[in-house]
């Protein structure tokens, strides 16, 4: 009898407490909250390019892939070249835990949600976009950084670069009557103009494309981000050169750049950092200005398709005033920006001087960086200093409540983000 009782009466617990849990819902433990992150996506000047301190980088396989040596395939994973010295890594984000660079350089609109090795010169990276993902499961991103449109299947800021450097250095050591050719193939001897950097149709499609990829990552935030509330700050790109270079680089020996042969101007040049026709230069600034305006198109294009999204534009095209290349006469010291620097042959050893050098010795030189484009894949862009001052702009587009900054040197070196 008193055994049938306890069984009655644990009977009963069981079923007032199935009552009370079906009538009030027990709360579930809390879970840990996830530590929050910045992330940064994009090209080579959001994955610190320029800056020194690369860090190996995970390729499609799983593998870190540290420094293979400079006459490996362009294609391996540490050309992403990520650096320590990014911006993102010297920003001042409060609040935030933890930061993950997986922008790489060279990348393209096509890397976001495609492994980069499937299109012509990509790397052996993942998609962006799956990398992204990877971050997501043990973190909360709440700022990410993204960098996109200098590279496109129109266009790449690499070739544009190339292209006028080549033509400034054919013509400083080569005759009209002369011929010049490197592997790339012949190189005119005159400046760049407008439509040699990107036709307004080509500026078009890039917009387009870069559009397309920025859709496919906030589409992808919104489904992986714990909390759902990130901002998306989308940079630009600064010009490494001025508007004009300083005096001093204007000519040399009597000869300036409009008159055939000037070979100790090309040296002098060189070895201050901008091989570049001062014709050119403005070319080079509009092409900047129209890399900000596909950055701008694009948020203001996705803004009005997620009205909820936190997204801020961020203007970099004069944060390098009065510190790029060649605009004081003891450039490139002082500059915030990488010379462009050539190796003779992939030995790791830059060409600081082209001083008595003949056309067919400077051939060789140009010939490596087209043969081994990680011996110069450096050259023009922002260095570990110009990263610090992009860290700035990005402190400061990280905190404001405006939906689009600009970020401004100083003439004494203060920079400012309104």
């Amino acid at each position: 009898m008193a055994r049938f009782r306890r069984t009655a009466l644990a009977a009963a617990l069981t079923i007032v407490t199935a009552a009370l849990s079906t009538a009030v819902a027990l709360p579930a433990p809390a879970s840990a909250a996830l530590p929050t992150a910045a992330v940064a996506l994009g090209d080579s000047f959001i994955s610190g390019e320029g800056a020194g301190a690369y860090t190996p980088v995970v390729d499609v396989n799983g593998v870190a892939q540290g420094f293979p040596g400079w006459t490996a395939p362009n294609n391996n994973a540490f050309f992403c070249h990520r650096s320590a010295n990014a911006s993102l890594n010297q920003a001042n984000l409060p609040g935030i835990q933890n930061r993950f660079n997986l922008a790489c350089s060279g990348g393209q609109p096509h890397d976001i949600a495609n492994a980069s090795q499937a299109r012509a010169n990509g790397r052996t990276v993942a998609s962006q976009l799956n990398q992204l993902r990877a971050v997501a499961q043990t973190q909360d991103i709440d700022l990410v950084l993204v960098g996109l449109g200098s590279n496109n299947s129109s266009f790449t800021f690499g070739s544009v670069a190339e292209k006028c450097a080549n033509r400034f250095i054919a013509d400083a050591w080569t005759g009209w009557w002369e011929f010049w050719a490197y592997l790339g193939g012949p190189v005119e001897q005159k400046p760049c103009t407008d439509a040699d950097l990107a036709t307004a149709a080509q500026l078009s499609a890039a917009t387009a494309e870069t559009t397309a990829a920025v859709r496919q990552l906030l589409t992808t935030l919104d489904q992986v981000d714990a909390d759902g509330q990130h901002r998306i700050v989308f940079q630009d790109y600064t010009n490494p050169l001025p508007m004009d270079l300083n005096p001093t680089f204007h000519t040399e020996d009597g000869r300036d750049d409009t008159r055939d042969k000037f070979r100790d101007l090309g040296a002098e040049r060189y070895a201050a950092g901008c091989p570049i026709h001062r014709a050119s230069l403005m070319p080079g600034h509009r092409f900047s200005q129209g890399l900000g305006t596909i950055v701008k198109s694009t948020r203001d294009t996705l803004a009005a398709e997620f009205p909820a999204a936190d997204l801020v534009y961020l203007n970099v095209q004069r944060a390098f005033d009065g510190a790029r290349l060649c605009e004081s006469s003891n450039s490139p010291t002082g500059a915030l920006a990488t010379p462009i620097r050539l190796q003779d042959s992939p030995n790791g050893t830059f060409v600081t001087s082209l001083s008595g050098k003949d056309k067919i010795a400077i051939q060789r030189i140009a010939n490596t960086c087209v043969s081994y484009f990680q011996t110069c894949q450096e050259s023009w862009h922002p260095n570990a200093t110009g990263h610090q001052v992009l860290g700035q702009c990005l402190s400061g587009a990280a905190a404001t409540s405006a939906r689009a900054v600009a970020c401004v040197r100083a003439s004494n070196g203060t920079i400012s983000v309104s």
